[in-house]
């Protein structure tokens, strides 16, 4: 893989910086519920999910290209879309199991990638 240009890079940061937000926002709790209850740390994350998405937007098609086996971007822009125009159709269980699988592994190949 090739290194990041500095806007992907920039990008990768945003990004990793989002997530380590979204975990520390949610790493208090012990369930959705929980978690859904307390709407500062709930509607933080989801402002970070949307930032995630927006910083995915930016990145080249290179980027994008090299990266695709590892991160399924439709998905990463999708769930952006849902937050966004669907708000209050969030379901905080699928949140919740996002935050607990799918964003870790995002994290680890985000950062594998910036390397």
């Amino acid at each position: 893989m090739h290194e990041p240009s500095h806007k992907d890079f920039s990008c990768i940061l945003n990004m990793l910086e989002s997530i380590v937000k979204i975990q520390n926002y949610s790493n208090k709790f012990k369930n959705a519920d929980e978690f859904y209850e307390d709407s500062k740390s709930f509607d933080a994350t989801m402002m970070n999910f949307i930032v995630i998405g927006e910083m995915a937007e930016k990145l080249s098609s290179d980027f994008l290209s090299e990266t695709e086996n590892d991160i399924d971007w439709f998905k990463v822009r999708g769930f952006r879309n849902i937050i966004a125009h669907n708000y209050f159709g969030i379901d905080a269980e699928e949140v919740w199991q996002i935050i607990h699988g799918s964003l870790i592994d995002l994290k680890e190949s985000l950062e594998k990638a910036s390397r």
